[in-house]
């Protein structure tokens, strides 16, 4: 295209995130962030370690490279193309005005060789988000779960293409919940049966104990899915919630200091904890 591929410069990132308790799953590298650890030198790469792309497709924001034939995949291409729309229609993201590059590996093998000589010091995971230079690219290779792990990683990517950050728990919280289809999202969602059962026994997460949480460390399983639990309240529950959380992403996207999304919240919703417990308890089709 004109240009030297970006894979063969050295580049300084941060670790920032990632999914879960499982954390060779998915991952997140930006510059800065709420989340910001150690950084990393990417070294350069000979040419000879290029990958050998052989099909190409854009949609939306989004242009896919792969080391596999992509025709099967283009309802999954629609479909994450969608979700910059369902974004910007739920939480009045605006689409975004660069495009987010994705690339897809044949098999995991593949992926991890890349990632370990171009990222040797940064733990390997299933999948990963970089932002680099106000550009995002996503990596991720051909397996039963892509799908999921996409519109998480791209979730990720339309968000930082609009916000200049997201606090760690929200971050994850919202790409968990957009992680599955759409139709999946209000009432089928893995994290549902579990997280009711931690609400019975009392392990319950408050959104203040979510915001103490700035390192991927501090992340269990519990924390990801009461993460995925105040977005899933925020977006389906009290009107005043859904309000706070809109103009909290506003704010930031303006630049103005959005405070703690907490704060918001409690103004917002009388008894805040037990109306959020109680949603789920009563959330049913």
């Amino acid at each position: 295209r004109g240009e030297a591929p970006w894979w063969l410069a050295g580049i300084v990132f941060y670790q920032k995130g990632g999914l879960m308790a499982d954390l060779s799953r998915r991952g997140f590298l930006a510059w800065g962030g709420t989340a910001v650890a150690t950084h990393w030198v990417a070294t350069a790469l000979p040419c000879a370690a290029a990958p050998q792309w052989i099909d190409y497709r854009s949609h939306g924001s989004f242009h896919f490279q792969a080391t596999f034939t992509l025709s099967s995949f283009e309802p999954l291409f629609r479909e994450l193309s969608a979700l910059e729309q369902e974004l910007q229609r739920r939480l009045a993201v605006s689409p975004s005005s660069q495009r987010v590059e994705v690339y897809l590996f044949d098999d995991q093998n593949e992926h991890r060789q890349l990632l370990e000589r171009i990222y040797p010091r940064v733990p390997y995971r299933r999948a990963l988000y970089v932002q680099r230079g106000g550009r995002g690219s996503v990596f991720a290779y051909r397996h039963r779960e892509l799908a999921v792990d996409l519109r998480h990683e791209c979730t990720h990517a339309l968000l930082h293409a609009k916000l200049p950050m997201v606090p760690l728990w929200l971050d994850e919280g919202l790409a968990e919940y957009f992680e599955m289809p759409a139709q999946m999202r209000a009432f089928d969602h893995p994290h549902l049966s579990k997280l009711r059962w931690n609400i019975r026994l009392g392990m319950g997460r408050s959104i203040e104990s979510l915001e103490a949480c700035h390192d991927l460390s501090q992340m269990g399983g519990v924390e990801y899915r009461f993460a995925w639990a105040w977005v899933h309240f925020m977006l389906h529950g009290p009107l005043p919630a859904h309000r706070a959380l809109v103009l909290y992403l506003s704010d930031i996207r303006n630049s103005n200091p959005p405070g703690q999304l907490s704060d918001r919240l409690h103004d917002a919703v009388p008894n805040l904890n037990e109306a959020m417990e109680q949603h789920f308890r009563r959330w049913h089709r």
